[in-house]
């Protein structure tokens, strides 16, 4: 069994899109990739923080799913970091009604003395001189360290951003934001130009159009599975990025061959959280029905050609 270590927002949000809204509900970038974690073989363990009207059942509930929270901080008085979306027809485009911080202004992460040497270190989206503090508190390097960042740290952040890329094995970003890293419209050239940068592996997100992987000069695509009904995207990458990183700390095994793997893991994880509002599917998805969807994905891809 893997241990593996996120580091992210527990917050709330509420979100709204075309087949319904909610009012506060479980979020947060940690919440949906330890989730996705928890459901393989891995000792998982999130470092964040809230407030103290964070719900004790929303703290049993991460915990009767295997997940260490002692790496949560309660601040006493404090809001819990809350984040609110509408969602366009299309699914594909938002708008933020509302980002409070709240809590997570003044968050100054404690990585628990059990958790200071993870096999995978996933550092979620968060301000990277917080992700650098939690690579500077592992008593011994993880054999893999993932990184998630967004547009606003480039924008804001960019050489305390380069600090952190210079110290991680693997980014997950989307297309918008390999573009905007690298300044290159070509996902290929961008990757090459950001690997260039720290990292010996991208996985450049392309939402229902997929995923891509590259290492040197291999390029691996996984494409999103064909859905019936997408409900609410909030979370999908993440939960993507949870996936990956918990199949990989399971398996233990960082080869190419099994980055691929671990790919098409985390996107079938996120085929799930996007059929409900929130974690909801995540927390009620069983092993057999990942079983039976990873093999819808390889019915997908899977074909015979002859190559002369």
């Amino acid at each position: 069994m893997g241990k593996l270590l996120v580091v992210g927002t527990v917050a709330f949000d509420a979100i709204e899109t075309p087949f319904g809204k909610t009012d506060k509900i479980l979020g947060g970038a940690a919440t949906f990739i330890s989730l996705a974690a928890a459901l393989y073989k891995t000792k998982t363990g999130i470092v964040s923080v809230v407030g103290d009207d964070f719900p004790e059942a929303y703290t049993e509930l991460l915990q009767q799913k295997g997940i260490d929270t002692s790496g949560i901080e309660v601040v006493p008085g404090g809001k819990t970091f809350f984040w609110s979306g509408r969602y366009h027809n299309d699914l594909n485009r938002r708008d933020t009604l509302a980002t409070e911080l709240n809590v997570l202004a003044d968050f100054n992460p404690v990585v628990p003395e059990g958790f200071r040497n993870p096999d995978v270190l996933m550092l979620g989206n968060l301000h990277p001189e917080i992700q650098m503090d939690v690579i500077r508190q592992m008593r011994t390097r993880p054999k893999l360290t993932v990184l998630d960042t967004m547009n606003y740290w480039m924008d804001h952040t960019w050489d305390s951003l380069m600090d952190v890329i210079r110290e991680i094995d693997v980014i997950t970003i989307n297309d918008e934001e390999a573009r905007q890293m690298s300044g290159q419209y070509s996902l290929v050239k961008a990757a090459g130009m950001i690997s260039a940068m720290g990292p010996d592996y991208v996985v450049i997100k392309k939402g229902e159009n997929g995923a891509l992987l590259f290492h040197e000069d291999r390029i691996f695509f996984a494409p999103a599975l064909p859905l019936e009904e997408v409900f609410d995207p909030t979370g999908a990458g993440d939960t993507f990025a949870g996936g990956f990183a918990g199949y990989l700390a399971e398996s233990g095994n960082l080869s190419f061959e099994n980055m691929k793997n671990a790919v098409i893991h985390g996107s079938n994880l996120a085929s799930f959280s996007v059929e409900r509002f929130g974690t909801e599917r995540l927390l009620e998805v069983q092993p057999g029905e990942l079983s039976a969807r990873l093999q819808q994905f390889r019915e997908l891809t899977q074909f015979d050609i002859e190559v002369e």
